[in-house]
């Protein structure tokens, strides 16, 4: 096995956390304001389904082949050819979707807080640390998650409370108005955006040290990201109720309503530290994946020497990936759900059906 390092069910559900919900925090809110209208917190419930179900997938094919990545196994159940592309997709697809996380993170620091510093710079210093934190191995992403995940939570919560007397529930009713379609066409969204990233499992799974406790865990992931999904799209609606459809990075707007007293108020920092904390395990996540996975899908003994390289390789993309924030959010909320479900929910369908006809296993035996 390339990675000699091992990690905990805990710390892969912890790792998983931000990594699904921390670019949701901010961007899908107003993708679902315009689908699902006041209902949008409801389709935050529905989407959690998609998250139990490539859970689900990657635990049937992880228990079919313990020891091998999705890279891996893919050659063992589609043939060598048809392995290898699968393999390609995949992580050509993790390097494209971690290329839109980290412009993300530049379009925000730079539209919010750093108006004069070159997008290129805040992209390519973030890429730069994450390196290390890949170079380290899958143990110091772990522990760097949980050290950051319950501080994240603590801010979160904090911004919620401080928000509270801001909102106005009425603007919630009626709920349903219009029936359930709205929310579940809003849900289609986040299943095939964000639940579908817990596909990374299919990389972590093979260096868990207690896996018989990794789907309950992974379970305790999907609802946690479901309640942070809810409790901001009901605090985005009950502030700007039908205007949240067009207020770009909406939590963020709303902690400036935030003023207790003299003494408390500009806390826009507290969301900035909540980003900066996650989207800082998202990359190093999607990051590790890439490099691993290549180092697998080339035959190689080990990631590392990739790591830089790959490193390079991201900032390209993330600078390809859009002309403008306008623009990579309509490719994010219109395209980008067909295109994140086809390679996060399609491909390990596809894998699970040819080997449940070919009767695969580990070692190519029935």
């Amino acid at each position: 096995m390339i990675e000699k390092g091992k990690i905990s069910s805990l710390q892969m559900a912890v790792m998983l956390y931000p990594t699904v919900v921390i670019t949701g925090i901010l961007l899908l809110p107003s993708m679902l304001a315009v689908i699902a209208g006041r209902d949008m917190w409801i389709s935050a419930i529905w989407s959690a389904a998609g998250g139990c179900f490539i859970v689900w997938i990657c635990f049937w094919l992880h228990n079919r082949f313990p020891q091998q990545s999705i890279v891996e196994y893919s050659t063992a159940i589609a043939g060598w050819f048809p392995g290898k592309l699968i393999g390609l997709i995949i992580i050509f697809f993790y390097l494209q979707l971690n290329g839109y996380v980290v412009r993300e993170y530049g379009e925000f620091l730079v539209g919010s807080f750093f108006s004069r510093t070159p997008l290129i710079l805040i992209m390519g210093s973030v890429i730069f640390v994450s390196s290390f934190a890949v170079r380290g191995g899958v143990e110091v992403i772990g522990r760097s998650a949980m050290v950051f995940v319950p501080l994240i939570i603590v801010l979160f919560v904090t911004v919620v409370l401080l928000l509270t007397p801001e909102l106005d529930l009425r603007r919630l009713l009626p709920v349903m108005e219009h029936g359930m379609k709205p929310s579940l066409l809003g849900a289609l969204i986040p299943i095939g955006g964000w639940y579908g990233e817990y596909m990374i499992i299919a990389f972590l799974l093979p260096l868990l040290i207690d896996r018989s406790k990794g789907m309950r865990l992974c379970g305790m992931s999907i609802m946690a990201v479901m309640a942070t999904l809810l409790i901001t799209n009901l605090v985005v609606w009950s502030l700007y109720g039908g205007l949240s459809a067009s207020v770009i990075y909406s939590p963020f707007l709303a902690a400036r309503y935030i003023q207790a007293g003299d003494f408390i108020e500009h806390v826009e920092a507290i969301v900035m530290a909540i980003w900066i904390l996650g989207i800082f395990i998202k990359i190093s996540t999607f990051f590790y994946i890439i490099a691993l996975g290549t180092a697998q899908w080339l035959g190689l003994s080990g990631y590392r020497v990739l790591v830089f390289p790959i490193g390079l390789l991201l900032l390209m993309f993330s600078v390809w990936s859009a002309t403008n924030l306008q623009e990579l959010g309509r490719t994010i909320g219109t395209r980008g759900p067909f295109y994140y479900a086809t390679v996060q929910y399609l491909l390990p369908i596809l894998l699970v059906i040819v080997a449940m006809i070919r009767k695969t296993k580990a070692g190519g035996t029935a």
